[in-house]
């Protein structure tokens, strides 16, 4: 394996940054639990308060905040205990939507992975009672993002709720998005924080249902404290999107450029995810070649891409079996620089020649 690796799976998880790990430190050193009573336990809630009001004011976000172990629990909490009486899901949902919600109507997507707008104010009308739909800010295998306010405003004229997946949104990126949502689902290691901790925006409580415990009765559980903190230095550092969507520009043109396809491009996309298609060459002798080669990246998914199921993602895109199965995600992130890119490029084209389908 060579000495010297280029990670491209940021989508995946990112590595935490220099703040993040010194903040998860100190927490260590408040180790009281925030619950209690005493003045130990006073400090650790203090702690811990003024990192839920952090993270909430990167996200633009004034109302409630709750701290959750990631954003599949985070998805999990309305789409299971909100106040409705029915709820739909994007045909291009994370399979953490899905699992969750498997009696969920499904809406379908056009070739360019956004929602049917005709499609969702059909589901709105078909019944009597409030409606929750829930969306993605941007697919965490294409990039393709959601008009989320053209959306929302579907549903509140329906009187419904809104469940936005923002767990690949850097924080202050799309403050109208989160604005227009009545509940949205963070993820900390998305975004330089540690692993193990995300959260749930709420705009009214009375929407939810409680369970008892902490999080104002709504998660039970003592509080990460550690990790909180950890999550809210990661944002306090703001990334730069301007330079992550030139280097996927930059990576989109190389590889059309070189014979392949980048997916979805008619689409609005995440500045640092893409995804792309070697034609003639499955996924898994992408990945390997690569791997050796001493890049990481991914097919689909982090969830999925271990067992390398079936994109339901790209299957709901329209894409044949034969043509998913040569699709790849490349994800950038913090650390990511031009050069890496570059070296992937080569890496990309020496694959395709070696494969002998195409010229590259």
């Amino acid at each position: 394996m060579p000495a010297s690796r280029i990670y491209l799976d940021h989508a995946a998880t990112t590595a935490m940054t220099p703040a993040a790990r010194a903040a998860v430190a100190e927490g260590m050193v408040i180790w009281a639990n925030p619950s209690s009573p005493h003045g130990e336990g006073r400090a650790a809630r203090a702690a811990l308060e003024g990192a839920r009001a952090a993270i909430a004011a990167a996200y633009g976000w004034s109302h409630e905040t709750l701290f959750t172990s990631g954003a599949s629990e985070a998805l999990a909490i309305p789409l299971t205990r909100a106040v409705v009486d029915r709820i739909a899901v994007t045909a291009v949902e994370h399979d953490a939507v899905l699992r969750a919600a498997p009696a969920a109507h499904v809406l379908p997507v056009g070739d360019d992975g956004v929602l049917d707008s005709a499609a969702l104010a059909a589901w709105l009308a078909a019944a009597p009672g409030r409606p929750l739909v829930a969306i993605q800010w941007c697919n965490s295998e294409t990039g393709v993002r959601q008009p989320v306010a053209a959306i929302a405003e579907q549903v509140h004229a329906a009187g419904g709720l809104l469940l936005l997946d923002a767990a690949q949104m850097p924080a202050g990126h799309d403050a109208a998005a989160v604005a227009a949502a009545d509940f949205v689902a963070l993820s900390a290691h998305k975004r330089g924080g540690p692993p193990g901790i995300g959260a749930l925006l709420v705009r009214d409580l009375a929407t939810l249902s409680p369970t008892g415990g902490q999080e104002r009765g709504y998660r039970p559980g003592t509080e990460n404290l550690p990790a909180a903190l950890g999550y809210a230095a990661a944002l306090a550092e703001a990334e730069d999107i301007a330079r992550l969507a030139s280097l996927r520009a930059h990576l989109d043109d190389a590889i059309r450029r070189s014979g392949g396809e980048p997916v979805a491009t008619a689409a609005p996309r995440h500045p640092a995810i893409g995804a792309y298609r070697m034609p003639g060459t499955a996924a898994t002798v992408q990945l390997i070649r690569l791997d050796m080669a001493g890049f990481a990246v991914s097919a689909g998914s982090a969830c999925a891409s271990g067992s390398m199921k079936p994109s339901h993602v790209l299957a709901a895109l329209g894409w044949a079996e034969e043509a998913w199965r040569e699709v790849l995600r490349v994800s950038f992130g913090r650390t990511t620089s031009l050069a890496e890119v570059d070296a992937f490029i080569a890496a990309w084209r020496a694959v395709a020649r070696a494969t002998g389908r195409f010229a590259a």
